[in-house]
Protein backbone atom coordinates (compact mmCIF):
# COMPACT_ATOMS: atom_id res chain seq x y z
CA UNK A 1 0.00 0.00 0.00
CA UNK A 2 1.34 3.71 -1.07
CA UNK A 3 2.77 5.47 1.65
CA UNK A 4 0.25 8.30 1.48
CA UNK A 5 -2.54 6.21 2.31
CA UNK A 6 -0.99 5.64 5.59
CA UNK A 7 -0.58 8.89 6.55
CA UNK A 8 -3.29 10.92 8.97
CA UNK A 9 -5.84 13.33 7.56
CA UNK A 10 -3.63 16.39 9.17
CA UNK A 11 -1.05 15.87 6.17
CA UNK A 12 -3.59 15.26 3.83
CA UNK A 13 -5.44 18.34 4.34
CA UNK A 14 -2.16 19.95 4.56
CA UNK A 15 -1.14 18.93 1.26
CA UNK A 16 -4.50 20.46 -0.15
CA UNK A 17 -3.60 23.69 1.16
CA UNK A 18 -0.39 23.91 -0.93
CA UNK A 19 -2.02 22.93 -3.99
CA UNK A 20 -4.49 25.71 -3.42
CA UNK A 21 -1.96 28.28 -2.88
CA UNK A 22 -0.04 26.75 -5.57
CA UNK A 23 -3.34 27.30 -8.26
CA UNK A 24 -3.57 30.84 -6.85
CA UNK A 25 0.21 31.81 -7.99
CA UNK A 26 -0.15 29.88 -11.33
CA UNK A 27 -3.47 32.86 -11.94
CA UNK A 28 -0.40 35.35 -12.58
CA UNK A 29 2.40 33.55 -13.59
CA UNK A 30 3.21 35.13 -17.28
CA UNK A 31 2.64 32.48 -20.35
CA UNK A 32 5.77 29.81 -20.55
CA UNK A 33 7.82 30.93 -23.90
CA UNK A 34 9.46 27.38 -24.20
CA UNK A 35 8.28 23.59 -23.64
CA UNK A 36 10.20 23.38 -20.12
CA UNK A 37 9.31 27.17 -19.22
CA UNK A 38 5.73 25.46 -19.72
CA UNK A 39 6.15 22.71 -17.84
CA UNK A 40 7.39 24.28 -14.99
CA UNK A 41 4.61 26.71 -15.12
CA UNK A 42 2.11 23.45 -15.16
CA UNK A 43 3.50 22.66 -11.58
CA UNK A 44 5.93 20.17 -11.73
CA UNK A 45 6.60 20.33 -7.95
CA UNK A 46 6.72 17.51 -5.28
CA UNK A 47 2.75 17.67 -4.95
CA UNK A 48 2.61 16.52 -8.56
CA UNK A 49 0.20 13.10 -9.18
CA UNK A 50 1.69 10.48 -11.94
CA UNK A 51 0.37 12.14 -15.42
CA UNK A 52 -0.57 9.11 -16.40
CA UNK A 53 -4.55 8.84 -16.19
CA UNK A 54 -4.85 5.19 -15.71
CA UNK A 55 -2.33 4.64 -12.97
CA UNK A 56 -4.01 4.00 -9.97
CA UNK A 57 -0.80 3.83 -7.34
CA UNK A 58 -1.49 6.77 -5.24
CA UNK A 59 2.13 8.08 -4.99
CA UNK A 60 2.77 11.70 -5.23
CA UNK A 61 6.14 13.19 -6.76
CA UNK A 62 6.83 13.97 -2.61
CA UNK A 63 7.37 10.20 -1.99
CA UNK A 64 9.13 8.80 -5.07
CA UNK A 65 12.93 8.96 -5.45
CA UNK A 66 12.04 9.90 -9.34
CA UNK A 67 12.35 13.88 -10.27
CA UNK A 68 12.89 12.90 -13.80
CA UNK A 69 12.04 11.83 -16.27
CA UNK A 70 9.07 14.03 -17.46
CA UNK A 71 7.55 13.75 -20.67
CA UNK A 72 5.07 16.25 -22.08
CA UNK A 73 5.19 18.34 -19.18
CA UNK A 74 4.09 15.55 -16.81
CA UNK A 75 5.90 13.54 -14.49
CA UNK A 76 5.72 9.13 -14.20
CA UNK A 77 5.68 7.51 -11.21
CA UNK A 78 7.66 4.49 -13.02
CA UNK A 79 8.43 3.08 -16.00
CA UNK A 80 5.11 1.28 -16.52
CA UNK A 81 3.37 4.53 -16.61
CA UNK A 82 6.01 6.33 -19.21
CA UNK A 83 5.71 3.68 -21.61
CA UNK A 84 1.58 4.22 -20.87
CA UNK A 85 2.09 8.03 -21.78
CA UNK A 86 4.62 7.48 -24.96
CA UNK A 87 2.35 4.91 -26.63
CA UNK A 88 -0.76 7.48 -25.84
CA UNK A 89 1.50 10.17 -27.40
CA UNK A 90 1.94 8.11 -30.73
CA UNK A 91 -1.45 6.80 -30.86
CA UNK A 92 -2.75 10.77 -30.97
CA UNK A 93 -0.04 11.17 -33.82
CA UNK A 94 -0.61 8.13 -35.70
CA UNK A 95 -3.97 9.47 -35.83
CA UNK A 96 -3.41 12.88 -36.89
CA UNK A 97 -4.67 14.46 -33.51
CA UNK A 98 -1.33 16.29 -33.04
CA UNK A 99 -2.15 17.95 -36.87
CA UNK A 100 1.80 17.93 -38.16
CA UNK A 101 1.12 14.82 -39.98
CA UNK A 102 -2.16 15.97 -41.66
CA UNK A 103 -1.34 19.09 -43.58
CA UNK A 104 -4.17 19.68 -46.37
CA UNK A 105 -3.11 20.39 -49.99
CA UNK A 106 -3.81 23.21 -51.40
CA UNK A 107 -4.14 24.12 -55.07
CA UNK A 108 -1.53 26.24 -56.48
CA UNK A 109 -1.64 28.28 -60.07
CA UNK A 110 1.35 26.51 -62.53
CA UNK A 111 4.62 29.36 -61.79
CA UNK A 112 4.31 30.27 -65.66
CA UNK A 113 1.07 31.09 -65.28
CA UNK A 114 1.88 33.69 -62.21
CA UNK A 115 4.31 35.40 -64.06
CA UNK A 116 2.26 35.73 -67.58
CA UNK A 117 -0.70 37.82 -64.87
CA UNK A 118 1.93 40.04 -63.00
CA UNK A 119 3.68 40.92 -66.37
CA UNK A 120 6.97 39.65 -65.69
CA UNK A 121 7.53 37.69 -68.41
CA UNK A 122 5.73 37.36 -72.41
CA UNK A 123 3.73 34.08 -73.90
CA UNK A 124 6.81 33.85 -76.15
CA UNK A 125 9.49 33.78 -73.03
CA UNK A 126 6.93 31.40 -71.39
CA UNK A 127 6.72 28.74 -74.60
CA UNK A 128 10.70 28.91 -75.18
CA UNK A 129 11.38 27.60 -71.82
CA UNK A 130 9.22 24.82 -71.44
CA UNK A 131 10.17 24.08 -74.83
CA UNK A 132 13.89 24.39 -73.35
CA UNK A 133 12.54 22.04 -70.50
CA UNK A 134 10.86 19.60 -72.63
CA UNK A 135 14.03 19.09 -74.93
CA UNK A 136 16.51 18.23 -71.49
CA UNK A 137 13.93 17.03 -69.91
CA UNK A 138 15.46 17.78 -66.90
CA UNK A 139 14.96 21.31 -64.77
CA UNK A 140 12.62 23.41 -63.27
CA UNK A 141 10.72 25.94 -65.25
CA UNK A 142 12.07 28.85 -63.55
CA UNK A 143 15.76 27.77 -63.79
CA UNK A 144 15.35 27.65 -67.54
CA UNK A 145 13.84 31.14 -67.27
CA UNK A 146 16.54 32.75 -65.53
CA UNK A 147 19.33 31.21 -67.50
CA UNK A 148 17.18 32.04 -71.12
CA UNK A 149 17.24 35.48 -69.40
CA UNK A 150 13.50 36.07 -69.70
CA UNK A 151 13.81 36.65 -65.80
CA UNK A 152 15.79 37.02 -63.41
CA UNK A 153 16.38 34.91 -59.90
CA UNK A 154 14.85 37.66 -57.81
CA UNK A 155 11.80 37.70 -60.10
CA UNK A 156 11.39 34.33 -60.31
CA UNK A 157 11.59 33.75 -56.45
CA UNK A 158 8.95 36.76 -56.02
CA UNK A 159 6.64 34.51 -58.56
CA UNK A 160 6.75 31.13 -56.46
CA UNK A 161 6.51 33.54 -53.14
CA UNK A 162 2.73 34.26 -54.86
CA UNK A 163 2.28 30.75 -55.91
CA UNK A 164 2.87 29.32 -52.67
CA UNK A 165 1.78 32.22 -50.85
CA UNK A 166 4.24 33.26 -48.49
CA UNK A 167 7.22 35.99 -47.66
CA UNK A 168 10.41 35.60 -49.46
CA UNK A 169 13.02 36.08 -47.03
CA UNK A 170 16.02 37.76 -46.44
CA UNK A 171 19.52 35.93 -45.09
CA UNK A 172 19.83 39.20 -42.91
CA UNK A 173 21.49 38.41 -39.59
CA UNK A 174 22.12 35.04 -40.60
CA UNK A 175 24.20 32.54 -37.61
CA UNK A 176 23.89 28.97 -38.87
CA UNK A 177 25.53 28.09 -35.88
CA UNK A 178 23.61 29.86 -33.67
CA UNK A 179 20.13 27.38 -35.11
CA UNK A 180 20.90 23.97 -34.72
CA UNK A 181 19.08 23.15 -31.62
CA UNK A 182 16.16 24.26 -33.55
CA UNK A 183 15.68 20.72 -35.20
CA UNK A 184 17.86 17.95 -36.53
CA UNK A 185 20.09 17.74 -38.81
CA UNK A 186 18.45 14.95 -40.71
CA UNK A 187 15.23 17.27 -41.48
CA UNK A 188 17.44 20.03 -42.22
CA UNK A 189 19.10 17.31 -45.03
CA UNK A 190 16.20 15.68 -45.76
CA UNK A 191 13.30 18.11 -46.26
CA UNK A 192 15.56 21.48 -47.39
CA UNK A 193 15.07 23.77 -44.51
CA UNK A 194 17.11 26.49 -43.74
CA UNK A 195 16.01 28.27 -40.01
CA UNK A 196 17.26 31.65 -40.60
CA UNK A 197 16.50 33.12 -37.36
CA UNK A 198 14.25 33.88 -34.12
CA UNK A 199 12.61 37.09 -33.57
CA UNK A 200 11.99 38.35 -30.19
CA UNK A 201 12.12 35.09 -28.44
CA UNK A 202 9.20 34.17 -30.21
CA UNK A 203 9.12 34.33 -34.07
CA UNK A 204 11.08 31.35 -36.24
CA UNK A 205 11.85 32.10 -39.82
CA UNK A 206 11.82 29.19 -41.57
CA UNK A 207 13.45 29.62 -45.04
CA UNK A 208 12.91 26.87 -48.18
CA UNK A 209 14.50 27.22 -51.71
CA UNK A 210 11.35 26.57 -54.17
CA UNK A 211 8.53 25.16 -51.83
CA UNK A 212 7.06 24.83 -48.48
CA UNK A 213 6.92 22.57 -46.14
CA UNK A 214 3.77 23.07 -44.01
CA UNK A 215 3.83 19.92 -42.08
CA UNK A 216 7.68 20.26 -41.31
CA UNK A 217 7.30 23.64 -40.17
CA UNK A 218 4.10 22.72 -38.05
CA UNK A 219 6.28 19.84 -36.21
CA UNK A 220 9.07 22.58 -34.98
CA UNK A 221 6.14 24.75 -34.29
CA UNK A 222 5.05 22.29 -31.56
CA UNK A 223 8.29 21.35 -30.72
CA UNK A 224 9.83 24.72 -29.54
CA UNK A 225 6.63 26.09 -28.95
CA UNK A 226 8.08 28.95 -31.49
CA UNK A 227 5.79 30.40 -34.31
CA UNK A 228 7.08 29.94 -37.55
CA UNK A 229 6.91 32.01 -40.38
CA UNK A 230 8.12 29.65 -43.24
CA UNK A 231 8.89 31.98 -46.61
CA UNK A 232 11.53 31.09 -49.53
CA UNK A 233 14.75 32.24 -49.92
CA UNK A 234 16.66 32.77 -53.50
CA UNK A 235 17.96 29.96 -54.77
CA UNK A 236 21.84 31.56 -54.90
CA UNK A 237 21.65 32.81 -51.27
CA UNK A 238 20.05 29.17 -49.59
CA UNK A 239 22.50 27.07 -51.17
CA UNK A 240 25.35 28.35 -49.48
CA UNK A 241 23.76 28.91 -46.30
CA UNK A 242 21.97 25.62 -46.18
CA UNK A 243 25.79 24.05 -47.03
CA UNK A 244 27.25 25.94 -43.64
CA UNK A 245 24.16 25.35 -41.64
CA UNK A 246 24.86 21.00 -42.55
CA UNK A 247 28.76 21.43 -41.23
CA UNK A 248 27.66 23.07 -37.88
CA UNK A 249 27.11 21.26 -34.79
CA UNK A 250 23.89 19.82 -33.55
CA UNK A 251 22.45 18.14 -30.96
CA UNK A 252 23.01 14.48 -31.19
CA UNK A 253 20.61 12.16 -32.78
CA UNK A 254 19.13 8.75 -32.52
CA UNK A 255 17.65 6.88 -35.65
CA UNK A 256 15.09 3.62 -34.47
CA UNK A 257 13.31 1.36 -36.94
CA UNK A 258 10.71 -1.12 -35.30
CA UNK A 259 8.68 -3.44 -36.92
CA UNK A 260 5.31 -2.42 -35.28
CA UNK A 261 3.91 0.96 -33.53
CA UNK A 262 3.97 -0.77 -30.16
CA UNK A 263 7.34 -1.38 -30.18
CA UNK A 264 8.30 1.59 -31.66
CA UNK A 265 6.80 2.91 -28.16
CA UNK A 266 8.39 0.41 -26.17
CA UNK A 267 12.31 1.50 -27.94
CA UNK A 268 10.85 5.19 -27.22
CA UNK A 269 9.64 4.98 -23.41
CA UNK A 270 13.36 3.60 -22.91
CA UNK A 271 15.16 6.05 -24.22
CA UNK A 272 13.36 8.64 -22.16
CA UNK A 273 13.63 6.53 -18.80
CA UNK A 274 17.29 5.84 -19.78
CA UNK A 275 18.19 9.84 -20.70
CA UNK A 276 16.00 11.27 -17.63
CA UNK A 277 15.09 14.29 -19.41
CA UNK A 278 13.74 17.26 -17.90
CA UNK A 279 10.79 17.43 -20.58
CA UNK A 280 10.52 15.47 -23.82
CA UNK A 281 7.81 15.72 -26.30
CA UNK A 282 6.98 13.68 -29.64
CA UNK A 283 5.49 14.85 -32.98
CA UNK A 284 4.78 13.33 -36.28
CA UNK A 285 6.90 14.85 -38.96
CA UNK A 286 5.72 13.02 -42.34
CA UNK A 287 6.53 9.11 -41.98
CA UNK A 288 8.52 9.44 -38.96
CA UNK A 289 8.61 10.25 -35.34
CA UNK A 290 10.53 13.34 -33.53
CA UNK A 291 11.55 12.53 -30.00
CA UNK A 292 13.09 15.62 -28.57
CA UNK A 293 15.05 15.15 -24.78
CA UNK A 294 15.90 18.37 -23.13
CA UNK A 295 18.97 16.66 -20.53
CA UNK A 296 18.97 20.18 -18.45
CA UNK A 297 16.94 23.63 -17.62
CA UNK A 298 16.34 26.31 -20.78
CA UNK A 299 17.15 29.57 -21.05
CA UNK A 300 15.22 31.41 -24.36
CA UNK A 301 14.24 29.65 -27.23
CA UNK A 302 18.22 28.40 -28.21
CA UNK A 303 19.18 26.07 -25.80
CA UNK A 304 22.83 24.74 -26.35
CA UNK A 305 22.81 21.66 -28.71
CA UNK A 306 25.16 19.34 -25.81
CA UNK A 307 21.88 19.69 -23.68
CA UNK A 308 19.61 18.22 -26.37
CA UNK A 309 19.17 14.63 -27.50
CA UNK A 310 17.34 13.70 -30.37
CA UNK A 311 15.41 10.34 -31.71
CA UNK A 312 14.18 9.76 -34.88
CA UNK A 313 11.66 6.64 -34.91
CA UNK A 314 9.86 5.27 -37.84
CA UNK A 315 8.12 1.65 -38.36
CA UNK A 316 9.07 -0.59 -41.21
CA UNK A 317 7.04 -1.38 -44.14
CA UNK A 318 7.06 -4.63 -45.48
Amino acid sequence: MPLLSRQPERLARGLREADAIREEREKDRPLASSPIQRAAANGRGVFSNCANSACNSGWLRLWRNRETPVFEDGWCCSSECMLARVAAALRREMDGRGSASRVGHRHRIPLGLVLLEQGWITNQDLRAALQSQKAAGAGRLGQWLVESRCASEETVTRALGLQWGCPVLSMESHNPEGLTALLPRLFVDAFGALPLRVAADRLLYLGFEDHLDPALALAVERMTSLEVIGGLVQESEFHPAHARLLEARFPAAELIEAQTHQALASALARAVEGARPVESRLVRLHDCFWLRMWLKPQNGPLPDPASISDLIGSVRTL
